[in-house]
């Protein structure tokens, strides 16, 4: 079976916005990302597993707020106490995840076709979120994560650089549109391509 992305009929290549007499390399980037293996894991909390054993593609579950263990392919962001969600290239982890984390202990969802994902590189990246989250995106560094809302949706903002800024927005599937037709918005006025 091959998933439809959410985006199909709207993302579109190009440039928009306030981009005329700017060099490209200073206009805001704008993709969809795709086919990603995204798993939530939640420890329950009778459970008497130490997380500290457990290893999913030579990285540690943390459990600090805001944190992310992350790799060349996987990223681990902390999603609330005792709660991970595991976003990587390698769909062939579900595997190792399903061996490592019992069921009896742990909660463990494949949400890869449930969510839209949005990347936004560029210097001005966080001026974007800043219109549409409430939150101090100037605290916010390279391997952080949060879990907030965009305009009213509910999304979880992981960084993956900050020089420059690249930022991944992950929101409900059936909010993908209208997310993305609010952070093309918001980042007309800095001008941006599509690609």
């Amino acid at each position: 079976m091959t998933s439809i992305s959410v985006l199909t009929n709207v993302h579109f290549k190009g440039l928009f916005g306030d981009h005329e007499g700017k060099n490209e390399k200073d206009l805001l980037n704008l993709s969809e990302n795709k086919n990603l293996l995204i798993i939530q894991i939640v420890k329950y909390k009778n459970s008497s597993t130490s997380i500290n054993d457990i290893k999913i593609d030579n990285l540690n579950l943390k459990n600090e707020t805001l944190n992310i263990s992350s790799n060349n392919d996987t990223r681990i962001l902390w999603n609330g106490p005792n709660n991970w969600l595991l976003v990587s290239t390698k769909k062939e982890l579900l595997k190792e995840i399903i061996e490592k984390f019992d069921e009896t202990n742990f909660a463990v969802t494949n949400l890869s076709h449930s969510r839209a994902i949005i990347e936004l590189e560029g210097e001005n990246a966080k001026e974007v979120l800043k219109k549409g989250c409430p939150y101090n995106f100037n605290a916010l560094k390279k391997n952080n994560c949060l879990n907030s809302t965009f305009n009213g949706m509910s999304v979880t903002i992981d960084v993956l650089d900050d020089n420059p800024n690249k930022i991944r927005i992950f929101t409900l599937r059936s909010f993908g549109e209208s997310l993305y037709h609010s952070i093309t918005d918001a980042c007309l006025e800095f001008g941006y391509k599509s690609i």
